[in-house]
C-alpha cells in the first residue's frame, strides 16, 4: 500500500500503471477521482472518507482534492510491479520529434513547442 496526501487543490495528473490495477481508498478529506475507459468513455466521482474506486489495469485516471481540507488516501496495486506513465510526461518531456508530437496529437507547432518547454522535452 501507498499513502497519498494531497494538499487543497492538490492533483494527482493523468497518468496510468500498465502493470496493475488499482484501488484507492479515501481516510480523511473528499476528492474527484476518474478514468477513461478502452472506448473513451469517461467515469468520474466525488469520493469521501470510507469510499474506495478501482483502476483498471493501464486504463488512464486521475484524482483532485475537491474539498476544504488536505486528503489522505491510500492506494494499493494487484502487483509488485505496477508501473507509471505520466501522460503529459510521456508525451512532452522526452526527445520525440515536435512534429511527430503536432501530428499525433493534432496540436498546433506553438503547443507543442511550449509544452516541451514546460516539461523539459527536446526535438
Amino acid at each position: 500500500m501507498a499513502r497519498l496526501d494531497l494538499s487543497l487543490g492538490g492533483v494527482i495528473p493523468m497518468h496510468s500503471h500498465p502493470g496493475s490495477s488499482e484501488v484507492l481508498l479515501v481516510t480523511q478529506g473528499s476528492i474527484i477521482a476518474g478514468f477513461i475507459s478502452s472506448n473513451n468513455i469517461v467515469y468520474t466521482k466525488t469520493l469521501k472518507k470510507g469510499d474506495i474506486m478501482v483502476f483498471p489495469k493501464g486504463l488512464l485516471h486521475f484524482q483532485v482534492n475537491s474539498g476544504p481540507v488536505p486528503a489522505l488516501l491510500w492506494s494499493s496495486f494487484n502487483s509488485s510491479n505496477p508501473g507509471l506513465q505520466v501522460l503529459s510526461n510521456a508525451l512532452f518531456s522526452n526527445n520525440l520529434p515536435s512534429e511527430l508530437i503536432e501530428k499525433v496529437t493534432f496540436l498546433d507547432e506553438l503547443e507543442v513547442k511550449r509544452l516541451k518547454a514546460l516539461f523539459g522535452g527536446s526535438g
